[in-house]
């Protein structure tokens, strides 16, 4: 009786165990995306709607494009990049860490000047403009020049305007773009260098002022696949990303998709 019973059960531990290996399998798989801070509210959104859709689930890991490509090179797992600018990701293509044939100029930004919300200064940037009266006592927040791409750009324009090597001394260098908006936000400098789309993110801050577009190379950004295996889902993603879904949210945030 008792062997009949065991006999009886294994069937349905089977079926038990078929049932839980499939669910198992049912689950949306995950893929690992490498964004530059400047992009986080976007990609969040644009995760959040790649899963709603059942397609899978995002992991973003959100830096400085240099420590990303860092990361990148030492082994992280991530299989779609997304840099602030093409300096990152030629780095990553010379190491051949990046799919062929997978990279395209995707994003357009601007560079702003921003303070505090509060603060009245109207700003005229054009060459020998007076940034360092502007400071009176303070420091100009900006993404570290010697990497961030946000503070490369920055000195780039602050270069071509003359002014540069006044204001070097001066500077407050943060870890990404990120970091030198909240200096400002806290008013802990009285005026930073970021991305249009960042100073869009936040009541705290206002724009004082625009760097002309040709005081500094193009801001684009590049996107790609990384990795010697890439896997569907990865794929998936980055098509997904050059969707109308996607370049909406984009567009919403104040980027050009190119």
């Amino acid at each position: 009786m008792r062997k009949k019973l065991v006999r009886g059960l294994i069937p349905l531990l089977a079926m038990v165990l078929a049932a839980m290996t499939g669910l198992a399998w049912a689950q949306p798989a995950t893929v690992t995306v490498f964004a530059a801070a400047s992009t986080t509210n976007a990609i969040t959104d644009i995760g959040n709607l790649f899963e709603s859709q059942g397609k899978g689930k995002i992991q973003a890991s959100f830096a400085s494009s240099s420590t990303l490509a860092k990361q990148i090179e030492s082994g992280a797992p991530a299989e779609v990049f997304l840099s602030a600018n093409e300096k990152w990701m030629d780095y990553l293509e010379e190491k051949k860490l990046v799919q062929p044939g997978s990279r395209l100029d995707y994003l357009g930004n601007s560079l702003v000047l921003v303070a505090p919300a509060d603060s009245q200064l109207k700003a005229e940037i054009k060459p020998g403009f007076p940034l360092l009266d502007w400071l009176g006592q303070g420091r100009l927040a900006v993404g570290d020049p010697d990497h961030v791409p946000a503070g490369i750009y920055a000195k780039a324009a602050l270069t071509k305007l003359g002014v540069w090597d006044k204001i070097e001394p001066r500077l407050a260098r943060a870890a990404d773009v990120r970091g030198a908006l909240a200096l400002v936000e806290r008013g802990e400098a009285p005026l930073g260098i970021v991305y249009g789309t960042d100073a869009a993110i936040t009541p705290k801050v206002k724009v004082v002022g625009v760097f002309p577009a040709d005081s500094h190379p193009a801001i684009i950004y590049p996107l790609a696949l990384v990795g010697e295996k890439v896997s569907p889902t990865a794929k998936a993603f980055y098509e997904f990303l050059r969707s109308p879904e996607a370049k909406a949210i984009f567009n919403k945030y104040g980027f050009a998709v190119r």
